[in-house]
């Protein structure tokens, strides 16, 4: 009998999420803060500093900040599965009696309810508890580390395109050609997500194109405020 298998793209979702989000950081962030500094008249010296700057405090701040927020996670399971174990360890009949009313409300009937639960207990209760009373499974588990690095590089990876414009466009299409190229790398950067993840592109290209314009648009603002006022 052959087998059926599937491959969902659920599986994607806790990697996904990091690298977007560190790769549309470090572009969005690092671009605003070149054309910040551009905008303020500044030498391509000072704007390719900045750029630099920022990219080194951004993919430091994303893995430490991913990092300190996957772990807080990881401790609130790791102590949910420690009660659990000492429930099933001290309460055994009513951890089963729990877990028969999460299978009944889910639509099954008393009896299959209770035989599944009895069945599903004696091959590995704490397992069982852990994906169908506490929602943690292999594919939701916290990874501080690999959450932390994939942030890191990611940002890495968004933030050295907005820099590499900076540093071969002429210093006088800095704020236009920044601007133009990084509203091109973050469609590229919603397409490339969405279609990964499965959905259709438009509403992720229009998400992070509108927000980066905006985030870009503020800071070049105030560059240009501070640059006049100086």
């Amino acid at each position: 009998m052959r087998t059926h298998r599937e491959q969902h793209l659920v599986s994607r979702i806790g990697w996904l999420r990091a690298a977007v989000l560190g790769a549309n950081d470090g572009i969005v962030s690092t671009a605003s803060l070149i054309l910040g500094v551009a905008a303020s008249g500044a030498a391509r010296p000072a704007v390719l500093v900045a750029g630099v700057a920022g990219l080194v405090a951004g993919a430091m701040s994303m893995a430490a900040g991913e990092y300190v927020s996957v772990s807080s996670q990881a401790d609130t399971e790791h102590a949910e599965l420690a009660k659990e174990r000492h429930e099933l360890a001290t309460i055994p009949a009513a951890e089963l009696d729990e877990l028969t009313h999460i299978y009944v409300s889910r639509g099954v009937d008393q009896a299959t309810a209770r035989a599944v639960a009895e069945q599903m207990t004696a091959f590995n209760a704490l397992e069982t508890h852990a994906r169908d009373e506490l929602h943690i499974t292999d594919l939701t588990a916290a990874r501080p580390i690999v959450a932390a690095f994939t942030s890191a590089i990611t940002f890495t990876a968004g933030a050295l395109l907005p820099l590499l414009l900076a540093a071969v466009l002429p210093v006088s299409m800095i704020v236009i050609g920044e601007a133009a190229g990084t509203i091109l790398f973050l469609g590229l950067l919603g397409a490339v997500g969405a279609t990964t993840g499965g959905a259709q592109p438009w509403k992720p290209v229009m998400r992070v194109v509108f927000w980066g314009a905006l985030a870009m648009a503020i800071t070049a603002g105030i560059g240009r405020l501070v640059g006049t006022s100086i």
